[in-house]
């Protein structure tokens, strides 16, 4: 009967994860996208959005984390069915999440000659500073995309930016044709090419995303102005939400680049099965991602209505349903760990290493799709300083040592590094579900 309670949940949480799902995933396969059609052009080109890429990325995990302060704010409104106050939060994130924007942009100019810095070749660099200019800008538009999106999500209308991601996707990759290669009217940028490519779609996305929620009798009131000026208090309270959460993503962003960074030491073969194994546990980690913004939501939802023995319940069943999910990867990763590096790469030794590491891989599935899940329901009790030092505690004081000593050549290599991710995350798993127990707990107990 008790696990009955938790798995009629099932397909309220995956009917609003699984736009989610298709958005993340959309993200990773236009990545691929531009991959394949830059690969094309040369292997410096190539490694030149490698290159680029690894800073912007950095920036826009943390743009992305402070517009998550967005969701359980509006989602708490919409559960007590105050509407004058998820437009005050929709608003004022809005105009947050473009200064965002305008800084991250600024701050990549300035940051971008650190690359001249870091012993890279100078014809890779060279190439990757116009690259850098152009999606640099792009996360202006995108910025102010992630707002509408976060607001939409707390409101549990996920499939509108779904929908913008998807098409956009598509927009990117019709321009990244024409604008690399130089088709029909268009000329020939190359990696200048691609950059538009990006900033034309991400452009698009927050336009379509725009009039498609402003069109919506369900967000037409949160769309009229404000009749008062904007107030400081809630930019500090999206403040104090938003800036632990981004240092949430950047703590594991940071522990993944690490990984990248100790197998670069190793040696090529090592660094290339890292990079395969990184690459197909993203895809499933995508999932996890979807039913993290789904627990953000409903908890955030359940404690506006001051529903508290709903709220634990529900979070709870999130917690099981990634479980199951992530239970049935680990499986297929073990059971197809000496064929799917194939796909990648006809070479021996790295298809071996990676079959080794995805055998821990599969078993980090479960810690991270736990992990993500539970930080996105202690989100949604607007609880996120202490998780942000646990999740630094849990990858930079216990998992990155462990990977550092473990990845030693004369150690374990690899696949030490690995066990160092693997221990991290289950760290950050137990020590957040620890945190989230006690707070549901103690939240029945004072309002009984």
């Amino acid at each position: 009967m008790q696990f009955q309670a938790y798995t009629k949940e099932f397909r309220r949480n995956l009917n609003i994860a699984f736009p989610v799902m298709l958005g993340q995933l959309g993200h990773v396969l236009v990545g691929l996208a531009d991959n394949l059609m830059v690969g094309q052009l040369g292997a410096a080109p190539l490694a030149a959005v490698s290159l680029g890429n690894s800073l912007i990325f950095i920036a826009l995990s943390i743009g992305i984390g402070f517009s998550f302060a967005i969701t359980p704010l509006v989602a708490e409104a919409d559960g007590a069915q105050d509407i004058s106050t998820g437009r005050s939060y929709f608003q004022h994130g809005v105009v947050m999440c473009g200064a965002n924007g305008i800084f991250l942009f600024l701050l990549l100019l300035l940051c971008k000659p650190i690359l001249y810095w870091l012993d890279q070749p100078e014809e890779v660099v060279d190439l990757a500073m116009p690259y850098i200019d152009i999606v640099a800008f792009s996360l202006i538009p995108l910025m102010f995309f992630q707002a509408l999106k976060q607001f939409g999500d707390g409101l549990s209308q996920t499939k509108y930016a779904m929908y913008a991601t998807l098409i956009a996707n598509v927009v990117n990759v019709i321009f990244n044709y024409l604008l690399i290669y130089g088709v029909w009217i268009f000329p020939r940028l190359e990696l200048e090419g691609a950059a538009i490519g990006t900033l034309i779609s991400r452009v698009f996305m927050l336009f379509f995303l725009f009039f498609i929620l402003k069109s919506r009798d369900k967000f037409a009131e949160y769309f009229q102005l404000m009749k008062r000026s904007l107030d400081s208090k809630v930019f500090i309270k999206l403040f104090n939400l938003g800036f632990p959460t981004a240092l949430q993503v950047f703590f594991e962003v940071g522990l993944f680049t690490g990984s990248i960074f100790l197998a670069g030491l190793i040696g090529t073969n090592a660094q290339a099965a890292n990079q395969i194994a990184l690459n197909l546990a993203s895809m499933t980690f995508m999932i996890a991602v979807g039913i993290g913004v789904t627990a953000t939501i409903r908890v955030g939802n359940q404690k506006g209505m001051g529903n508290y023995h709903d709220l634990r319940r529900i979070a709870l069943s999130t917690f099981l349903l990634v479980f199951l999910i992530e239970a049935v990867f680990a499986v297929m990763f073990i059971l197809s760990k000496d064929w799917m590096p194939t796909f990648y790469i006809d070479n021996t030794e790295v298809i071996l290493i990676a079959a080794q590491l995805l055998i821990v891989a599969a078993l980090f599935q479960l810690s991270d799709g736990l992990q993500v899940v539970i930080l996105g329901a202690l989100r949604g009790l607007q609880d996120v300083k202490i998780p942000t030092i646990i999740t630094f505690i849990a990858y930079w004081v216990i998992g990155f040592p462990v990977s550092f000593w473990l990845g030693k050549p004369e150690n374990y290599g690899s696949f030490g590094i690995w066990l160092g991710l693997l221990v991290g995350l289950t760290s950050s798993a137990i020590l957040l579900y620890l945190r989230f127990n006690f707070l549901s707990k103690d939240l029945i107990l004072k309002n009984q």
